[in-house]
């Protein structure tokens, strides 16, 4: 299975369906921020990564534009991971709680993290029909994690699109809202979802996400998978 994972990242890194986020990630790789003048920018989208045996998917928005458009790694170099990360690890999901660049020894386990767009768009928002471009990506990542139970969805534009790609492959779903640290039960043999604010630091700088409202996010996804163990 992490061999077919590693087929796919090598196909979502080549994607160019989408000319405005592949202009735009590019220019910001040309451009770079002052601090990052001296590395060179991945400017490619950026596939999931984890462990290939996950349980747990972490869906996030769309690469920093100095963060994964940067280091080529899901919230890997920038505050949302700064905040992400030490959470992880905090709930036995990762090794360590720093994630500055790939080889920087960091593991995952039980969980795999993504996003619904793999290019970072201008001004952090990307449109329908980009995302929907995006969603096979999302769903080939899906297929290929054998003991997946749930989501958890970082974020508004996250949930919505997790439905949305249901949606688009014909299922009916419950009407669900978007909600802090909600859990819903799909149905129909589907994983569930539980939701959370986007630990971006317009949230985190402003408390409406704090590192104890977080923890209760991942203590919740851990017991949810332990007790599929228990039954």
């Amino acid at each position: 299975m992490a061999d077919s994972l590693h087929a796919l990242e090598k196909e979502i890194t080549t994607c160019r369906k989408c000319p405005r986020l592949v202009n735009w990630r590019e220019e910001v790789a040309r451009t770079k921020r002052r601090a990052y003048r001296d590395e060179t920018y991945w400017g490619k989208p950026v596939p999931g990564f984890g462990d290939s045996n996950a349980r747990i998917m972490i869906v996030g928005l769309a690469p920093g534009a100095h963060g994964s458009n940067r280091t080529g790694r899901m919230f890997t170099g920038d505050a949302s991971g700064d905040f992400l990360f030490p959470a992880l690890h905090r709930a036995g999901f990762a090794n360590q709680s720093t994630a500055d660049h790939p080889g920087d020894g960091l593991k995952l386990k039980d969980v795999f993290i993504t996003a619904v767009c793999r290019c970072v768009p201008p001004k952090n928002r990307p449109n329908v029909s980009e995302i929907k471009n995006c969603l096979p990506w999302l769903e080939a990542e899906i297929d290929l994690l054998p003991n997946l139970q749930g989501f958890v969805a970082l974020g508004r534009i996250a949930f919505d699109s997790l439905i949305r790609m249901y949606k688009m492959q014909g299922i009916d779903l419950p009407k669900i809202t978007f909600g802090h640290n909600e859990l819903y039960e799909l149905g129909n043999g589907l994983p569930w979802l539980l939701s959370s604010y986007h630990p971006s630091q317009q949230n985190t700088l402003t408390g409406r996400l704090t590192e104890e409202m977080f923890d209760k996010i991942w203590d919740r996804a851990r017991e949810r998978v332990n007790q599929v163990i228990r039954d």
